[in-house]
């Protein structure tokens, strides 16, 4: 038997005249996914994210000078049923695994990374179709990036940094977001004195280097952590308000999930910087100042830190 799902509903009026306001509202809502009962009225199941969203959104139209109520709905079993299928999202899936069977390149495949994680964050009541994108886009990274790593099982270990000094660490060339987030991460916060070698295939990844970011690698992803956030924590880094910051960057431009509001900024920065870069150590070095900049930012938002 299914369990019936509680709902909330955001009932708004705005000023006809206030068309900013009521496009910034139709915005907001679609972003969420909520589901349209009539004009000004948002349907969305009564959970802490969707509440607090919301409720941030009648502020708003409050704000504007319109009214706005957030209010709790008990659906019966036939109600719940119908309010759910307001919520199918079985098309827009099908529609995501036909662009996977056209997609060329790695870009098409960042693109489809993010869309689907966009997606899946609206998925409010998730099935098979979910799964079967999440295996579509599987098999067009393996296809487009050979090499990317496959999520492995385990614990993170904890490791002292001062055992890890002046090292030659090793990944896959043609860096992108994990791995030159993870190299940054290990210059700056581990093995200053790091040394790092491309690898044309990782399978010759030689016996003295610390690989990272690949199947096999000492350090790659495990569980629901990316290479950056296992580096994170396997050296204590990931106590940094900062770093989580931007391991929630990377994490949402390697493997989808959450989104960041920064991160489509921030992918188009680094993409520039790859096209631009003639090998790896520039890139490496032209994209540690974008991760210093970050760093810094986020610093000052939590100065006591």
């Amino acid at each position: 038997m299914i369990q019936l799902v509680e709902w909330l509903t955001l009932v708004t009026t705005l000023p006809t005249a206030n068309t900013a306001a009521r496009m910034r509202l139709w915005r907001a809502v679609k972003a969420l996914g909520a589901a349209t009962l009539r004009d000004g009225v948002y349907l969305l199941p009564a959970r802490e994210t969707p509440g607090e969203a919301l409720r941030a959104l009648a502020e708003d139209v409050r704000a504007a000078g319109g009214s706005a109520e957030v209010l709790h709905i008990a659906a019966d079993a036939a109600q719940d049923e119908a309010f759910r299928q307001l919520f199918e999202r079985g098309t827009e899936y099908g529609a995501l695994i036909a662009a996977t069977h056209e997609a060329a390149d790695e870009k098409a495949l960042r693109r489809l990374t993010r869309e689907l994680a966009q997606l899946a964050a609206i998925d409010y009541f998730p099935g098979p179709a979910q799964e079967q994108a999440r295996q579509a886009l599987a098999e067009v990274a393996t296809r487009l990036a050979p090499g990317e790593p496959r999520t492995a099982p385990g614990k993170i270990r904890r490791l002292a940094s001062a055992d890890f000094s002046g090292r030659t660490w090793a990944t896959r060339k043609k860096l992108w977001v994990d791995r030159m987030a993870s190299a940054w991460l290990i210059r700056r916060f581990i093995d200053r004195k790091a040394k790092f070698l491309w690898l044309d295939d990782p399978k010759k990844c030689p016996k003295s280097a610390l690989g990272f970011d690949f199947d096999g690698a000492a350090f790659t992803h495990v569980g629901g952590h990316v290479t950056f956030e296992g580096l994170m924590a396997s050296f204590g880094l990931d106590a940094d308000p900062a770093l989580a910051k931007i391991g929630a960057i990377v994490h949402c431009l390697d493997v989808g999930g959450a989104p960041v509001a920064e991160a489509a900024g921030i992918e188009a920065v680094l993409a520039g910087l790859r096209a631009d870069a003639a090998d790896d150590d520039k890139l490496l070095k032209a994209a540690g100042r974008i991760f210093d900049g970050l760093y810094n930012n986020y610093r000052q938002e939590n100065p006591n830190d």
